[in-house]
Parts: C-alpha cells; structure tokens; sequence
C-alpha cells in the first residue's frame, strides 16, 4: 500500500531522492541536533554502548546463529568513515536485541522494507516506506565516522508522522553508520518499545 510517508513540512525533494544522488557533506559538523534533543534522547545517545553491550548478549542467547551471520552488524565498533548514506532507494531491516520487559522476545528479525533517503528542508532525512512500524527522521552529519538520527516513529496506517519533540514515546535518536561497502546501520539504543537496542540494516534497493 503506497503512503504518503511524510507531511509537507517534512517532505523529501525529488532531486535528491534520485538514485545515487549526492548530498552536500562538505560543510562543518551538523550541529543543530544538539539544541533540538531532550535530555532523554541526549541521555539514549550517551549510553549507547550500554544498551549494546545488555542487549547484544541476551539476543545471541535465543539466536546465534542470526548474530553470526549478521557479522559486523551487530558489532558496536565498527563504524567507518564517510557515514551519511548518499541519496536514494534502499532496503532496510530492522533487528531488535533485548527485550524491553518480561514476556517479549530477546531477539526478533523483521522483514526487509522500503526505505528512502532524501532530505528534509536543508537536511538529508531517512524514511521506512513499508511495516507496521516505520521510523523516519533528519540526518545530522556529526562526525566523519558517524551521523546522528533524530525522528519519529510511524505506526499503523497513519498517514502523517508526528514531528520530532511532540510524543516522547515516538520520538527516536540513534546514530547511522557505514559498516561495509554500500552498507550501512541505524543504531537505536533504548526505544521506546519491545527491545534495548533496535538495530537497523540500509542498503542499496
């Protein structure tokens, strides 16, 4: 079912959602991000690796196999230079490790989507087209080797997303990184809902 994936104030340009098309990287270090965050979302992004390193464990003991064949996906120090993903179609798949509560999964794999990256205004923006639970948000080139995610989640079949800042149980901070030739991930430590860490695979469509 096609969705019109973000508001007007939030829209993706067609020029810079063509496959493969550049972005603008050559500006200094995005800073905004840190005058946007709550002190709960600056509080997630401080203890990333904590959420990894409870997470990671507790997932691998329900499935290790899924673990080693993700290979450096799921390992936390693997981030490389040049991390903003160019312009274009991708397929993402989201990995939750750690359940959140008793009774949820420690480990749960979610089908492949859509995904695109285009922009936002002036600022590249990642969106999940498909699933029941699609994350979508602006993309702050904060250092060479990682980016900063600040965004909403869509659930359901709503139409229009909320605006980062108006549901702090929608709201979502993480870091993208490259793991890989045309390879990439979304990290999202602590979300809000069923898992620790929410670990989200980008690559080429």
């Amino acid at each position: 079912m096609k969705r019109f994936a973000l508001a007007l104030s939030f829209a993706l340009s067609l020029a810079a959602c063509a496959k493969g098309g550049a972005l603008d990287y050559t500006s200094p270090p995005e800073t905004r991000w840190r005058m946007l965050t709550t002190e709960h979302e600056r509080d997630r992004l401080r203890n990333w690796r904590k959420a990894w390193v409870e997470a990671l464990p507790r997932a691998r003991a329900v499935d290790a196999a899924a673990i080693g064949a993700g290979g450096v996906l799921f390992e936390p120090d693997q981030a490389m230079t040049n991390a903003m993903p160019p312009a274009g179609d991708y397929r993402c798949r989201t990995f939750k490790l750690g359940a959140k509560r008793p009774g949820l999964r420690e480990f749960n794999a979610l089908p492949w989507q859509r995904c695109r990256i285009g922009r936002a205004g002036d600022i590249p923006a990642l969106v999940q087209l498909d699933g029941k639970q699609r994350p979508m948000g602006r993309l702050y080139a904060d250092t060479e080797a990682r980016v900063v995610f600040l965004g909403t989640l869509e659930l359901g079949d709503e139409k229009v997303p909320l605006e980062y800042g108006l549901d702090t149980q929608r709201n979502m901070a993480g870091y993208v990184e490259r793991i890989g030739v045309s390879r990439w991930r979304l990290v999202l430590p602590w979300p809000s809902f069923e898992s620790q860490l929410d670990v989200v695979e980008i690559v080429p469509a």
